[in-house]
């Protein structure tokens, strides 16, 4: 196994549990003996979670398509110098909830932006750095949005200016996921996601399991 850790991120459309799959995942590798650095975008510093709330708070006005792809990648950015890079290095594994990937099905296939311009931000910011495995929790948009109510209900909590949006909006983001799928196979494995959650954990635990064998031979 190289020095440098394995870079495994978390995609999926609202709803789709990728929060408490998050955990699980640690856990798992943390048992194993593995280092796991655990974070999410946008986030992840202090800096990054202060463009998140602005991403993040309806009660701004709207913003313009760009400058909410800008923002992404200036959080993405933070993220990486102060924390994910770091990490990498020292060969610890990095579990992070979005990356790109949620860039491009959000920014690109939901908000209509040219893909080739998020490629060349995603080289500026990340160089060759791209994640080892993508695990995609794939769900219907209609049970994704009724999960994101009932929980906003059940913590009292308002609904965030991605969630707001119409469910065409999000039509076009897990449309966009499964085309990545199928673009990169090697890189990602498909979760799921609408089954109940000790299914979700036992599929993951099959493609945890195949990534340490895989990784053990190197």
């Amino acid at each position: 196994m190289s020095q440098r850790g394995l870079f495994i991120t978390l995609e999926g459309g609202e709803g789709a549990g990728k929060t408490t799959s998050r955990t699980y995942i640690s856990e798992f590798l943390k048992q194993r003996g593995i280092t796991v650095l655990e974070t999410r975008e946008p986030g992840g510093t202090e800096v990054s979670e202060a463009i998140r709330h602005v991403l993040l708070d309806s009660a701004l006005p709207a913003m313009h398509a760009d400058t909410e792809l800008l923002l992404m990648f200036a959080a993405r950015n933070e993220h990486l110098q102060k924390k994910i890079l770091p990490a990498l290095a020292v060969g610890h594994w990095v579990i992070c909830d979005r990356f790109t990937d949620a860039t491009y099905a959000y920014q690109g296939y939901g908000r209509g932006l040219d893909h080739a311009r998020i490629a060349v931000l995603e080289t500026w910011a990340q160089g060759d750095l791209r994640p080892d495995y993508t695990l995609l929790f794939d769900i219907d948009v209609q049970t994704g949005m009724q999960r994101v109510r009932a929980r906003s209900e059940q913590l009292a909590l308002n609904t965030d200016r991605f969630e707001q949006e119409k469910s065409e909006f999000f039509d076009r983001i897990r449309t966009g996921y499964l085309e990545r799928a199928k673009f990169y196979p090697d890189q990602y494995r498909i979760i799921e996601a609408a089954k109940p959650v000790l299914e979700v954990q036992q599929q993951l635990k099959h493609v945890l399991d195949a990534i340490l064998v895989k990784a053990s031979i190197k």
